[in-house]
């Protein structure tokens, strides 16, 4: 996976009010993959490509049907 520099990080809609307690996103600029990071730890991030990323959403959004 290639490495994060320098990404435009985009805040989840679910953010509070503070923006501390939120789950931050970046697509790569190669096009490889994903950034996730934690907005308290923004330091620590995780980088999955789209498919990976995409099975596992589908997999917590359909855990409990």
């Amino acid at each position: 996976m290639s490495h994060v520099s320098d990404p435009h990080w985009v805040k989840s809609s679910f953010s509070d009010a503070g923006g501390n307690n939120c789950v931050e996103v970046a697509a790569l600029a190669d096009g490889t993959g994903i950034a996730l990071r934690e907005s308290e730890s923004p330091g620590t991030t995780l980088v999955a490509s789209r498919g990976a990323l995409r099975a596992l959403l589908v997999a917590i959004k359909t855990r409990d049907e």
